[in-house]
């Protein structure tokens, strides 16, 4: 949408600029255009004026008379629209055969002896003529009269020559704005690009492959990236000052918890089983939150780990396989690996360790008799299906299991602090955790991009 892309926002406001730029322009262009032609109009009267009274004269019997025409042949054309007359205050004395039956009808304005006027007025057929005239004094019957002399012209011509330059040039100006059009799409990707480069630096830092956005920018864009810059800076500090701390918490936790299982040894010596059971169960329940945080501390901490890791799936889980089956409950399950040997995660070795190694723990400690473990692909990216074909667990059991906020460790054997764990760790890889119903007939955990 356009109100939500600078791009197309600022190639259609450049658009609108040269809308109504070519639109004054064409405007002011026809302005000009028909004053130039009547310019032009006006000079060729003077011109067609100048020769019709060079050609003024006398006869013998006092009566004026045109001995030389203008030679334009429109003067003889009836209603062709270019006249002559000449006149006195009271009538009409001589005029072009073009006037046919029609006079032209003068203001009555002084005009003084050699002085040129113009003016504009109607015409045969109530055509707009352009008019020049001059008053000369002329001896008839012995008497110096006054005569004005003026030659028009049909302004059509003007109009028709504007119109039909309008016409061209609508079309000239088209063509013009389709090319700025053009030049300022171009014009604005290119100084988009800093920005589209930004967008990618930004992805960069996210996916890991760079820690800081390239300074290498425009002077314009500088300072952003500063600022995005220091602001990632300070918060690898923040993180690491974070980490830190969660994992002082849980060193500081170690010692007291194993104070506390030996005290649990001594009582279960004194022969206080049940109370040393239960500090046993308290004790190994804190361990496991120590372990939990001590694993946030250590996905969460690094973000984009997935730069430049690739961890083989085959070999991985062939030994985390081995080493569950020679537990016990273990022992009795058959591990069906369906994964090809040049298969490989995006995910640290460690990490991706941690996912399988409780994932795999679930299913072999719910499993009837199979354990399934399959490398899937679908259009996220490839991941990893872990199957059994144990009891499973209920629709809203499943649901609350992967619900933010809350406390797995809560629930019963097989979906507590190992799937939140699981969790955690896929969240630092933007990967995700979806629990199903097996075609085993038991859980179905699958491990996918996000």
């Amino acid at each position: 949408m356009t109100g939500h892309s600078l791009r197309l926002r600022l190639i259609a406001g450049g658009a609108a600029a040269i809308l109504i730029a070519l639109t004054v322009a064409g405007f002011g262009l026809t302005v000009l255009f028909e004053r130039h032609v009547t310019r032009s109009v006006v000079d060729d009267l003077d011109v067609h004026l100048k020769q019709l009274l060079a050609g003024l004269d006398v006869d013998a019997d006092g009566k004026p008379i045109v001995a030389r025409p203008p030679a334009d042949p429109r003067f003889s054309d009836p209603l062709s629209g270019l006249y002559w007359q000449i006149s006195d205050d009271r009538s009409e004395l001589l005029r072009s055969r073009s006037l046919w039956d029609s006079m032209l009808a003068l203001p009555a304005d002084e005009v003084a002896s050699g002085e040129v006027h113009h003016h504009t007025l109607k015409g045969p057929a109530g055509a707009q003529l352009m008019t020049a005239e001059r008053q000369v004094t002329l001896t008839l019957r012995d008497q110096p009269t006054a005569v004005r002399a003026a030659v028009a012209i049909d302004m059509a011509r003007v109009s028709a020559a504007s119109a039909a330059f309008a016409k061209d040039m609508v079309v000239a100006l088209g063509i013009l704005g389709v090319v700025l059009a053009i030049a300022t799409s171009v014009q604005v990707m290119l100084g988009l690009r800093p920005l589209d480069a930004l967008r990618h630096g930004i992805a960069d830092v996210r996916s890991g492959h760079s820690r800081r956005l390239p300074a290498a920018v425009p002077t314009e864009v500088l300072p952003l990236v500063e600022e995005v810059n220091g602001l990632l800076a300070a918060q690898e500090r923040e993180i690491e000052r974070s980490r830190g701390r969660a994992a002082d918490l849980a060193h500081g936790l170690k010692t007291p918890l194993a104070a506390l299982a030996a005290d649990a040894g001594r009582l279960r010596e004194r022969g206080e089983a049940g109370l040393a059971r239960d500090i046993e169960a308290v004790g190994d329940a804190m361990s496991r939150h120590v372990d939990r945080e001590l694993a946030r501390a250590r996905v969460r901490g690094e973000p984009g780990r997935s730069l430049g890791v690739a961890t083989e799936l085959a070999p991985l889980t062939r030994s985390l396989v081995a080493i569950l089956s020679r537990t016990p409950a273990g022992a009795a399950i058959g591990f069906d690996i369906q994964v090809a040997d040049d298969v490989t995660l995006p995910l640290d070795r460690a990490d991706l360790a941690e996912v399988l190694g409780n994932l795999l723990d679930n299913a072999t400690r719910h499993a009837a008799s199979k354990v399934r473990i399959v490398a899937a692909a679908d259009a996220g990216g490839l991941g990893v299906v872990i199957e059994d074909d144990g009891a499973g667990i209920a629709a809203a059991a499943r649901s609350a299991a992967l619900e933010r906020g809350i406390r797995l460790d809560q629930r019963g054997e097989g979906s507590g602090l190992g799937l939140a764990i699981v969790q955690d760790v896929l969240e630092a890889y933007d990967w995700t955790l979806s629990l199903e119903v097996s075609e085993l007939g038991g859980l179905k955990a699958s491990c996918r991009p996000a």
